[in-house]
């Protein structure tokens, strides 16, 4: 997937500037899609002279003026057009804290655990966000009344996908914190200098 189909589905949302569209992947897409700011304003510009996105400038008094971004009818056409394709084989994991976990039979246990208990916290972090978001979403609504009135439930079912992804890092993380623990106590740390 593009970056552009991410920033696209993002202007789903409105008209929005470079800087609240970074932040609208901080708390609405960061679940399934990364990008830096300036990957951002780079891939903004180059959707403005494809003609995805049209641009409005906002004059601000002691500030710089900022552009506005929205989708045109192109852009439109070519998220409906990502939408309708098959999206091919799922994304693979690339993480390099697994490759670390594999080889932890022949280090330091200590400096592998502590990447999982940071990698433990970072997705508490991240989930406490999320449930922060669907409770914005919902409203005080359930989660039914939501999903079958809301006028959109793509960002719901995103998020759904973010939680539960979350909710697996830590499950895994403390499994993997617990058997790392076992091993570091019966053999005293480094595994593999026997």
């Amino acid at each position: 997937m593009a970056l552009r189909n991410a920033v696209m589905a993002a202007l789903l949302e409105g008209e929005a500037s470079g800087y609240d569209l970074a932040k609208s992947f901080d708390a609405s897409v960061a679940n399934f899609w990364t990008a830096t700011p300036q990957q951002l304003y780079r891939e903004l510009d180059r959707m403005e002279r494809e003609g995805l996105v049209s641009t409005r400038v906002v004059r601000q008094e002691r500030r710089p003026d900022k552009r506005m971004f929205s989708l045109t009818e192109a852009g439109y056409a070519a998220l409906r057009s990502y939408v309708a394709d098959p999206i091919g084989k799922p994304t693979a994991i690339r993480d390099g804290l697994l490759v670390k976990v594999q080889c932890a039979d022949l280090g330091d246990l200590d400096a592998v655990r502590a990447d999982v208990a940071e990698r433990v916290a970072w997705a508490r972090a991240k989930l406490a966000r999320y449930e922060r978001l669907r409770e914005r979403l919902l409203q005080g609504r359930d989660e039914e009344e939501y999903l079958a009135r809301a006028e959109r439930v793509g960002p719901y079912l995103t998020l759904l996908r973010g939680v539960s992804f979350e909710e697996e890092n830590i499950r895994w993380g403390e499994r993997a914190l617990r058997v790392l623990e076992a091993r570091a106590g019966s053999r005293g740390g480094a595994i593999g200098n026997d």
